[in-house]
């Protein structure tokens, strides 16, 4: 999670979400269940206030009690209940009480204290069985002769509350389940929504650097134009240093060319041993010269972004060039059937280089014809240079692309040419082997990345 910055903000999205639902249920539940207790108490009072009025002291000594209006009142058990006890001189519990105690009398505290004349207390208290009671009581005296004070109760079983509390919490929690999942599916969408911009920015820089664009182009959300303003200018900055380091390049090469240009014409059309030597020099400086410029432009070019070369032109014109280059010997240099028109990414300079290399070696050992394809096996670009030559035995594969090595030195070269390639390609993160043709020949493989 600490890598993926839609996993964070998910995470602490769904998190905060939950516990605002979760803190907004709960007070929902406690402020429903206070109302509830609330209206039981109301409705307590009320019944309290209706058993006042409605006792009345007999000359007798007998508590007489009208009927109550409410029947759960006449129902055994029912969860609501009224009682009447005695104090005084002779203080007697359950004076009188309703049917729905049944065979229970409530066990109210003595203090007279806690029963005032005016008004009414609430308690909470439990049954024989266990059970909670909401409890509203008072004390009555009576204006009859003889009539003792009297303590009157009456009480509800707290299951009036809790049944209907348990069906509202219920309902709520299916209530908050489905908008939490409404609000989680809101979050997902939203996330989905704000990160596209990043998506885009993304498919940009992949555009760059596959060599579809030069520059990162298009809209972008405001909060991301900051920074596609300064990969624009680091993008920039990085062409202008390839161009410089490739103008250097140039000019050195062409500072080095110049005096030996000089020196191979001086020495030229003289047959002095000095002579000889100034020329065998030259010609080595300037493979020199051409080999690290080669590799030079290389690293050049694979620090630059937005290159794509397209290869079946150069193919093509690396042929026609090939195939006057050994006219006389009437090779044929063909394009095999199928090669698919790919983009290389890299230098055009760079893929004449190493195309040029490896087809001018078949050149040298084919005997009729040498044939080239290309095809793409994942992001890289897999040429191929078969000829019809003697080929080259096991052994010797690896060692021909070493630096001056010549596998028959009766043949003119200076072993720099397959160096070169093998050089050009690492540099790219390619690579160069060779292997048997199904020409009877050499197979020589260039591996180079692919652009886009």
């Amino acid at each position: 999670m600490k890598h993926s910055l839609r996993l964070r903000l998910l995470a602490g999205m769904l998190v905060w979400m939950l516990l605002t639902i979760a803190a907004a249920g709960w007070g929902l539940r406690a402020l429903l269940q206070g109302h509830v207790e609330q209206q039981l108490a109301v409705q307590l009072v009320m019944d309290l206030d209706h058993l006042s009025g409605s006792i009345d002291w007999a000359p007798d000594g007998r508590l007489d009690v009208e009927n109550q209006p409410d029947a759960r009142l006449a129902q055994p058990l029912s969860g609501l209940y009224w009682q009447i006890d005695r104090l005084g001189a002779q203080p007697q519990v359950a004076l009188a009480r309703s049917r729905s105690l049944w065979d229970q009398t409530l066990r109210l505290p003595a203090a007279p204290s806690a029963y005032p004349a005016q008004g009414h207390s609430l308690l909470r208290m439990a049954d024989a069985r266990g059970r909670a009671l909401l409890v509203v009581a008072r004390t009555v005296q009576l204006p009859d002769e003889g009539a003792p004070p009297l303590r009157l109760a009456v009480a509800a079983d707290e299951a009036l509350i809790a049944e209907p509390m348990a069906r509202f919490t219920r309902l709520l929690l299916i209530a908050l389940g489905a908008l939490a999942l409404a609000l989680a599916l809101a979050v997902v969408l939203q996330l989905q929504l704000a990160l596209r911009p990043l998506r885009l920015l993304r498919e940009r820089l992949a555009a760059v650097r596959a060599g579809q664009a030069a520059r990162l182009e298009g809209r972008f959300a405001q909060e991301l134009e900051p920074l596609v303003a300064e990969f624009n200018h680091v993008l920039a900055e990085n062409a202008d240093m390839v161009q410089r380091a490739r103008t250097q390049a140039g000019n050195l090469a062409h500072a080095v060319h110049t005096p030996l240009t000089i020196l191979a014409n001086a020495a030229d059309g003289q047959a002095t041993p000095l002579a000889r030597l100034v020329q065998e020099q030259v010609a080595s400086a300037r493979r020199q010269v051409d080999y690290h410029l080669a590799r030079a432009r290389a690293a050049a070019a694979v620090r630059a972004t937005g290159l794509a070369t397209p290869v079946l032109e150069p193919l093509r014109a690396l042929l026609r060039t090939m195939a006057r280059l050994h006219g006389a010997r009437g090779l044929s240099f063909e394009l095999a059937d199928g090669a698919q028109d790919l983009a290389f990414r890299g230098e055009t300079q760079d893929l004449y280089e190493m195309l040029g290399n490896l087809m001018d070696n078949a050149g040298k050992w084919a005997r009729t014809r040498v044939v080239v394809d290309v095809r793409r096996e994942g992001s890289q670009l897999c040429f191929t240079v078969d000829d019809d030559g003697p080929g080259i035995p096991e052994e010797q594969r690896q060692r021909m692309f070493e630096r001056g090595v010549q596998l028959d030195e009766r043949r003119t070269g200076s072993g720099l040419g397959l160096d070169i390639v093998r050089a050009l390609a690492d540099s790219y993160g390619g690579s160069v082997q060779a292997l048997a043709s199904p020409l009877g020949g050499a197979r020589l493989v260039l591996r180079l990345p692919a652009a886009a």
